[in-house]
Order: structure tokens, then C-alpha cells, then sequence
């Protein structure tokens, strides 16, 4: 068998959608068992509030990704927009290993960026600003030490004005900067980019002078389940289920 690694993001796992998360089990023992590695790259969870929040979804994930990374199969997840509050607890819990945002891995050969991706939506400051907001080490530990019911109500406000915030935003400033794309790969001298966050599947392919680019971009799983398998030949495929 060809050796192949899996890429997914967004599936944004909520008890409100049980089809996804059925989805997202049988894609555990079905497809990630037959690859080399799983790499999360972000929002595997709509929202996540901390490790002890521990919700029955909580604990069914990582029972699931426990028994994939049973099998030989490690689990790299890198954290989104919506779960950067994936800690310790949980990644011991499930036997993931928690990669920074941004991280450079040689794919069989191919030197790739893997983001989460909303770094790249460079037209929209007021989300970056927000996004350097939660993303701050000693705001975290002061939202973490709150009730787990202030969190929630926290979490539930900054969602709908989140929503809010897009749905007055224009689609181009919500997505990846065309132009944040090359200068990221020239700053990281890669020669392919994979992330998610804008829900726009896509295979990319550019030219800088003979050598030839790619661009991936993840789906989520809002209808359907959606992966990324590239092999050891160099060949990368999206694919729904």
C-alpha cells in the first residue's frame, strides 16, 4: 500500500450535529487507520471553553482519537479559531500531539507550511486584532479560572458578535489575502502551503520561475466529510465522503 497522510479541519464537532460527528467516527476507523499520520488543523470543535469544561462530545472524541492513535497512527492538531483553548488535559486524554501555528514538515520530500488559516485573512484587522486579544497567555489564564457557566455565556456572546462581524464583512475580506499567499511561502521558503479556516476547498498551482507551487485549501464539514491524502509520489487529492 502507498504511503499517505490525511489532512482535515473545521468539522466544528457540535452536539447540536450529530451527523457530523458520526461522520467524523467513521472517518477515524475507516480512513485515518490506513495512513501514516493525521494532521487537525484547527476547529475541530465549534466551541471549546477549556479542558474541564469535559463534555460527554468532549469525551467522545478523545476516546476516538485515542484508539486511532492506538494503532500506530500519530495525530498532530494544530488549534483553530474556535478551539485554541485545546490544553494538556485533553491532548493527554486523546494521544494528540499539539503542533504550533505555523509549522514546517517535509511531506515525503515536499517541504509544506501547514496553517490553521485565518492568518492569512490579512484584509480583516478587526478579527486580527480580536484573534492577538484571545490569543494572549495571561487573558487566557484569567478566563480560565472563571466559572465554567461565565465561560459559556463569554463564548456564546463572542460567537454572535462574531457572526454578526461576517455577515457585514464583504466575502473577499474574509477570505486568505491572494497576495498573503506567496509572501508566506516565500517567508517560510516552502514550496507548498496547506491550511483551512475559509471553508473554500481548492488545489492551487502557481510558477515562481521554474519551480512549481501549491496551495491547499481544507473544506469544512458542514454537509459533507472532507480530507486532504497526499502520498509518497507527491500526488495531494481532496476528498469528500
Amino acid at each position: 500500500m502507498n504511503m499517505r497522510t490525511l489532512f482535515i479541519s473545521d468539522l466544528h464537532l457540535d452536539s447540536s450535529h450529530p451527523e457530523i460527528i458520526q461522520l467524523f467516527m467513521q472517518f477515524l476507523t475507516q480512513e485515518a487507520t490506513k495512513s501514516d499520520a493525521l494532521y487537525i488543523l484547527g476547529d475541530l470543535f465549534e466551541t471549546f471553553i477549556g479542558d474541564d469544561e469535559n463534555t460527554s462530545l468532549q469525551q467522545q472524541v478523545a476516546k476516538a482519537l485515542s484508539s486511532l492513535r492506538q494503532t500506530g497512527v500519530p495525530i498532530y492538531f494544530m488549534h483553530g479559531n474556535r478551539d485554541f483553548l485545546i490544553g494538556k488535559v485533553f491532548a493527554e486524554q486523546s494521544q494528540i500531539n499539539i503542533i504550533p501555528d505555523p509549522t514546517i514538515i517535509d511531506l515525503y520530500g515536499t517541504k509544506t507550511l501547514l496553517l490553521h488559516g485565518d492568518t492569512l485573512c490579512t484584509q480583516d484587522i478587526q478579527y486580527l486584532a480580536f484573534r492577538k486579544k484571545v490569543r494572549n497567555r495571561f487573558l487566557q489564564k484569567i478566563f480560565l479560572a472563571t466559572p465554567i457557566k461565565t465561560r459559556r455565556s463569554i463564548a456564546q456572546k463572542a460567537r454572535q458578535v462574531s457572526e454578526a462581524h461576517n455577515r457585514q464583512m464583504a466575502l473577499p475580506i474574509l477570505d486568505a489575502a491572494p497576495e498573503e499567499i506567496p509572501k508566506v511561502m516565500q517567508q517560510y521558503n516552502v514550496q507548498q502551503l496547506i491550511h483551512g479556516h475559509t471553508h473554500r476547498p481548492a488545489l492551487h498551482y502557481f510558477w515562481r520561475g521554474s519551480e512549481l507551487f501549491s496551495h491547499i485549501v481544507l473544506s469544512d464539514w458542514e454537509k459533507f466529510g472532507h480530507f486532504l491524502e497526499c502520498y509518497e509520489n507527491g500526488v495531494c487529492r481532496l476528498k469528500f465522503f
